[in-house]
């Protein structure tokens, strides 16, 4: 071989080395166990292309966010697990303070704004969700909308909010007033709470009751709303939105996590997927999905249908620090699991 032939080689080396997703061919077979709770249309189409560039298969196992990570840490060094990703960052942070994560490649964590960054950098945030306080505009004026998410346990609010206590996603967003607003004020918050909230399986039900004028209001995130806005309308047609902003802890957006475990017999793969997720290949592939989540991404567009991250105005909390074990601990002490 000449010394053109060869350099080329070096460089088409290089190149795959350094493009972690880009050299598709040449995959020895590699099957990933994606341990997901996410939700399962999305990660399935984003699987799917990173398949189509890759060669590698990802066989999905569904759980949700504290199930998942709960079971991460019993299985140890026996997960047979490849990579975790979650709707909300809690169940992550769990898993790494256990020593559950692989360090991610540099390339990776690049990709993605520090603020979806664990100090770590064992983990990386690829989509993100907003909190929002949806209405009945027939049952709550203008006037009447809470400046703040922690109004809520205001007497005025008795039986007029919605929550869905057991869900991953209220949790985290208490996890959220936790960090901003201490223990004490969250105790007191969750007590209000128990006496004013009706209490729904999840964030549609919880729509569909606000829809319905069963309940005036309630806290969900918002691509509940925009998704059946994209579709029927039906479930949503009688709700508005309204976004605390002014970094109220009613304004956070919660970051869907994910990470190679230090269990995983397939490392090199397994970074290559998280590698995907985060680029803007990836990006773009979530936000072509009619997911209606934000991608995380700088260089990717966010659905146009959806109010832009940077007019969110959310507070500035670090995503390692949220601590769902202890927002579990207060919302029994306040019986609202």
């Amino acid at each position: 071989m000449g010394s053109i032939g060869r350099a080329f080689v070096v460089l088409a080396t290089a190149a795959c080395l350094v493009g972690l997703t880009a050299c598709g061919s040449g995959n020895d077979g590699t099957t990933l166990t994606l341990y997901n709770a996410q939700h399962q249309d999305l990660m399935r189409t984003m699987v799917d292309a990173f398949t189509k560039q890759t060669g590698i298969k990802v066989e999905l196992r569904r759980g949700g966010d504290p199930e998942l990570a709960n079971q991460i840490v019993q299985e140890g060094d026996n997960s047979p697990a490849d990579v975790f990703v979650t709707e909300n960052s809690p169940a992550m942070t769990l898993v790494d303070r256990a020593g559950g994560f692989r360090h991610l490649d540099q390339a990776t964590l690049d990709q993605v704004p520090d603020q979806y960054v664990p100090g770590t950098g064992n983990w990386v945030g690829f989509a993100a969700r907003s909190t929002v306080f949806i209405h009945n505009r027939g049952k709550v004026t203008k006037d009447e909308l809470p400046a703040s998410i922690m109004d809520l346990a205001g007497p005025e609010w008795k039986g007029k909010v919605g929550v869905a206590a057991a869900g991953a996603d209220f949790q985290a967003i208490v996890s959220a007033v936790l960090a901003v607003k201490g223990e004490d004020a969250t105790a007191t918050w969750l007590a209000g709470l128990k006496r004013n909230a009706k209490i729904y399986a999840n964030n549609i039900a919880a729509m569909r009751a606000v829809n319905a004028g069963e309940v005036p209001a309630a806290v969900i995130y918002h691509y509940y709303w925009y998704q059946d806005q994209a579709e029927s309308g039906e479930d949503s047609r009688n709700v508005d939105l309204h976004f605390f902003g002014h970094r109220d802890p009613g304004a956070f957006v919660s970051v869907s996590g994910a990470g190679v475990l230090a269990a995983s017999d397939h490392p090199t793969e397994a970074q290559r997927l998280v590698n995907f997720l985060t680029s803007e290949a990836g990006q773009k592939t979530l936000v072509d999905s009619g997911a209606l989540e934000y991608a995380v991404s700088a260089k990717v567009p966010t659905n146009p249908a959806l109010t832009p991250l940077a007019k969110l105005d959310p507070p500035a909390i670090d995503v390692s620090t949220l601590n769902g074990p202890k927002v579990v601990e207060l919302m029994q002490e306040a019986d609202l699991l």
